[in-house]
């Protein structure tokens, strides 16, 4: 298995003596003396809200803070009433607590599915000055004020108060914890992973699938979001061919952890279902721990795709809704069960029940056993011979058929008010109630897709709709609530998933299971009764909010939830919707089914953002490439430049030179003289062959490729669809179907966009092929009058450099340092004689060292950025400044380009009234009047005595440079009629450096307008 599937190690498990494990279990008053899945030996302090406890290992914060007696966990978001701990799993509303502290600190962990480690410190969130009392509960006074849709009503009068008064007050009171203020320290990454049969949850049904899949030979991922293997097993006393069900499932993760075939991947929740079997999962790897040890990151990002699915992600409990039914104590009674059987906590020691469903009989008679008093079992269900009231019997509690209407208590439940069937009304003092709905598959993932659920009458819950392709829903998750359902519908699932990868299933026989009831008649909501009765306990989303949204109109599931905000808050309505939706159906007099339910997105659960962006943040979202020459430039001193996604050398720096400019001028002057050398590899590169690949070009670029000679290269124009300039670069014909194109370093990612697109999406039918080779070329341009001196050290003598036979814009394959494979291109950036030399990037540093050594007698100069910038001006060539998105081939001097003998993209857009109108910025040139006076890029255009006006503007600079050759201050804008005004003198007005220039219009070639220099 690969590295990659390996969490981080777990934490050390220490020794401890009897005087101590006897002291902590005194210090957990509700920890059971026996029984559970924690290690005893392994002792964990923590803290929380500065207070210090005591845990072991196995613990989750939640079952750690229950065990030493803590009940009130937090705030609820709107009215700040106490929250305690509702569940046992990734569903839970109430217990958001913010773990560690510094630049670690992470607000709205579910303490239900926090792992304990030893030194964890948590605080409770949304509470002033401290979580017992929180000033801001006096919200709670005025709730007939925050009532649903209160955000639609209030703050809208008087205007003016909304900036200063309503608009500070909402955000001071919103949000949920606090975000960390200090940069991450951790790391994340992505990984990408490829199966037969990706099983997802590891309770009954999963690991059933998992294990019929993988003895069939098939590759399986199984996912589960717990740390431990087992699903509900591991909450309830069941047997198993005999013998604890635990046993079982510690058996199968054994096997399936033996076979190479398998991959487990622990503690990673599958969050995301899409197209062609592609699924996303986020793996916490060292969530569990203080600290990521050396070299392992936080959290990893799984991309698995599968060629079949199984989904066995199981159920979710619902609550009833009662009046004040959030107390701290009223949990959910399967949660009750996980803690008392998984953890060894005893929730409470006088417990009212209260369920609508068999399934709550387990919870009765597991406290019972474990020493609480069941004080009484309320069903509204009457029903002589149900299992609740035989589990009320058997542990000596009085049973009513009836329902609680109201719980009573303030940080704690202290007892509830019941209203039997027969209208008496009674009061039972308890200090921990649990209650139970029912249970709701979680079919979440099967919806992404588009797939809506269907309502089952007979299990009162969603069932799966239309499921994603080659995607089965198994076990509790598709409604087989019973676990022999569960273990055969996992075989069978396995089989088949195996078998239709071409894996032949093994025989397996299923082992005999214990008895089990799971009938339930739904229960929506306690009519009648006094207090706030919760649906969605973390956004304060009452009953009255339902009804006060459907008498408002906002009848339809996607308005009810945005009104109400039901089920908006970080579970995303995982206990609150079904409860939510049955009431409107009640309220509209539909059905369930008519009424429906909201769409399910993406992510499942809460993703962080480190875990999505993965290594992709501060310089590592680009990662900056390093030019073939960086190691010999560095070695020169050279100062470099983040130029796009490339560092290249700015200017090379020497004694004397106290800052950039007067290197660049040095450059520049060397260039001009003698011999210069650049790196331009960053420039981008695409190879593209084919028999069309003329036909292709032609309909890319505006000018006319396809009559380009094999050996020779030609200047290209790219324009967009809407007629603007997209790109400029050259294109080298090397064969008679293989051409070699350069484009700027800004857009080489983007012009190869350009032609997947026009590739795939317009033109399928050519034959062409491209593929992008920027890395894979060194590339330096070699310049000056020494040029060709140099270049025929370089070249094997056998080649003609002679200005007859390789004239300018010239292309071809050539060899060079004594047989090594190069291409040579006779192109001019700078407006000299000038070579670009290309050869394989792997012999990019040597090329760079052999250039230096066979330039030494001709005094050759590196020159960087700066330079080749000033000498572009120099020359009156275009570059980013003046291609910015905004300028046509017109503009920019280049409209005899434009074919008018073909068609090409952007050609009809181009030549729109308001793109060639004569009064259009066009490009010229300009001078500074006064030689040593400074002008800025983006400098205005105005006429001399107009005022500094935007109707008086007439155009912009854009490139600006003090030429060393001519020794003023030059450069190119856009001005209006420009080619008319050669000789004009204008303002050059710049507000932002408070500079108002004056200028004269001219050409824009300023150094040897008649291209003698570059033709030699």
């Amino acid at each position: 298995m690969s590295a990659l599937a390996t969490s981080a190690a777990e934490p050390r498990v220490t020794s401890a003596t009897p005087q101590e494990m006897r002291r902590a279990a005194r210090a957990q008053e509700r920890r059971l003396a026996d029984g559970g899945l924690i290690d005893r030996k392994d002792h964990r302090s923590f803290t929380f809200d500065g207070k210090s406890y005591e845990g072991f290992g196995g613990d989750t914060l939640a079952s750690a803070l229950l065990a030493n007696g803590v009940h009130l966990v937090g705030r609820s978001f709107k009215y700040h009433r106490p929250r305690g701990i509702l569940s046992a799993g990734p569903e839970e509303p109430n217990a958001l607590v913010e773990l560690r502290s510094g630049s670690r600190r992470e607000p709205n962990t579910r303490a239900t599915v926090a792992e304990l480690f030893d030194g964890l410190a948590a605080q409770s969130q949304n509470r002033w000055p401290s979580l017992r009392f929180d000033a801001m509960a006096l919200t709670s006074l005025l709730s007939p004020v925050f009532a649903a849709g209160f955000y639609y009503k209030t703050f809208m009068w008087p205007k003016s108060f909304w900036e200063k008064v309503y608009e500070p007050l909402i955000r001071r009171a919103a949000g949920l914890g606090r975000a960390a203020d200090a940069p991450d320290p951790d790391t994340y990454e992505k990984c990408f992973a490829h199966c037969d049969v990706l099983v997802i949850g590891a309770g009954p049904a999963g690991l059933t699938a998992a294990i019929a899949a993988a003895r069939s030979g098939a590759r399986v991922i199984l996912c589960e979001e717990d740390f431990a293997l087992g699903g509900h097993l591991l909450a309830d006393r069941r047997e198993i061919a005999g013998s604890p069900a635990q046993l079982w499932a510690a058996s199968i993760e054994a096997e399936l952890a033996s076979l190479p075939n398998v991959r487990i991947l622990r503690r990673t929740s599958v969050f995301g279902v899409y197209d062609h079997g592609a699924y996303a999962a986020v793996e916490r790897v060292s969530d569990h721990l203080a600290q990521p040890p050396a070299f392992t990151p936080r959290q990893r990002v799984w991309n698995i795709v599968a060629k079949r699915c199984v989904l066995a992600a199981g159920s979710i409990e619902r609550p009833l809704v009662f009046g004040d039914n959030d107390r701290p104590g009223v949990m959910l009674a399967g949660a009750v069960r996980a803690y008392l059987n998984r953890f060894a906590v005893a929730c409470g020691r006088r417990v009212v029940i209260f369920a609508n469903n068999d399934d709550t009989a387990r919870t009765a008679l597991d406290l019972h056993a474990a020493g609480a008093t069941v004080v009484a079992i309320i069903d509204p269900r009457d029903d002589d011979a149900s299992p609740l009231r035989l589990a009320a019997e058997h542990c000596g509690a009085r049973f009513v058929s009836g329902v609680v209407t109201r719980a009573h208590g303030s940080l704690r439940v202290q007892g509830v008010d019941v209203r039997a069937a027969s209208g008496e009304t009674l009061r039972f003092d308890c200090d921990l109630a649990a209650m139970s709905g029912g249970w709701s598959p979680s079919v979440h993932l099967t919806s992404h897709l588009g797939g809506r659920p269907v309502w089952n009458e007979a299990l009162a819950a969603f069932v799966p709709g239309t499921l994603p392709p080659r995607m089965a829903a198994i076990g509790a998750c598709s409604g087989d609530f019973p676990l022999a359902a569960c273990l055969s519908a996992g075989l069978r699932a396995g089989g088949e998933a195996a078998s239709a990868c071409g894996f032949a299933p093994r025989a397996m026989n299923l082992p005999p299971v214990d008895e089990e009831y799971t009938s339930v008649t739904p229960l929506w909501r306690v009519k009648g009764a006094k207090g706030k009765s919760f649906i969605d306990f973390q956004n304060d989303v009452t009953a009255k909010d339902i009804e006060l949204s459907e008498r408002e109109g906002f009848r339809a599931v996607e308005h009810l939830k945005r009104y109400t905000t039901l089920g908006m808050a970080t579970d995303q309505g995982k206990t609150a919707n079904v409860n939510g939706l049955a009431i409107m159906a009640e309220l509209t007099q539909q059905t369930i089914a008519q009424t429906g339910t909201t769409r399910f997105r993406p992510p499942f659960t809460p993703v962080a953002i480190g875990a999505l962006a993965g290594h992709h943040r501060g310089k590592d979202l680009k990662p900056a490439r390093l030019l073939p020459s960086h190691a010999w430039a560095q070695s020169q001193g050279a100062v470099d430049l983040e130029a796009g996604l490339w560092m290249r050398p700015a200017y090379f720096p020497r004694s004397g030179e106290p800052t950039w400019f007067e290197a660049a001028c040095r450059e520049v002057l060397a260039v001009r003289a003698g011999a210069g050398v650049c790196d331009v590899s960053s420039l981008g590169k695409i190879d593209l062959q084919g028999p069309d690949a003329a036909v292709f070009l032609d309909r890319l670029y505006c000018n006319t490729l396809s009559t380009l000679s094999v050996g020779k290269a030609r200047y290209g124009l790219m324009l967009r669809e809407d007629g603007f300039v997209f790109d400029d670069g050259t294109v080298a014909r090397l064969g008679p179907a293989h051409y070699f194109i350069t484009t700027t370093t800004a857009n080489a990612a983007r012009v190869m966009q350009h032609m997947d697109f026009c590739h795939q999406a317009l033109w399928p039918e050519l034959d062409v092929q491209f593929v992008s080779v920027t890395e894979q070329w060194a590339q330096y341009s070699i310049a000056g009058p020494r040029a060709r001196e140099v270049v025929r050290v370089l070249i094997d003598a056998r080649h003609d450099l002679s200005n007859e036979a390789f004239p300018y814009m010239s292309a071809g394959a050539f060899t060079a340092l004594g047989g090594l494979p190069a291409r040579l291109y006779r192109i001019s950036f700078s407006g000299e004689l000038a070579y670009e030399i290309g050869m394989p990037a792997r012999f990019g540093d040597a090329l760079i060292r052999a250039i230096m050594s066979a330039g030494a007698a001709h005094d050759i100069t590196p020159y960087g950025i700066e330079a080749l910038t000033i000498m572009r001006i120099e020359k009156g060539h275009v570059g980013g400044n003046e291609l910015n998105g905004q300028t046509t081939a017109r503009d920019i001097g280049l409209g005899k380009m434009m074919s008018a003998k073909k068609d090409y993209i952007g050609r009809v857009m181009a030549a729109r009234p308001a793109l060639v109108a004569p009064e259009r910025p066009v490009l010229v040139g300009f001078k500074a009047v006064n030689a040593s006076d400074a002008v800025g890029s983006g400098a205005h255009f105005l006429r001399v005595g107009a005022a500094a006006t935007a109707a008086n503007d007439e155009g912009r600079t854009t490139s600006v440079c003090w030429s060393p050759s001519l020794r003023q201050t030059i450069g190119m804008g856009l001005l209006s009629n420009g080619a008319l005004r050669v000789g004009e003198k204008l303002r050059a007005y710049d507000p932002l450096r408070k500079r108002d220039t004056l200028v004269e219009i001219c050409p824009p070639v300023f150094v040897d307008p008649e291209g003698t220099r570059l033709r030699g």
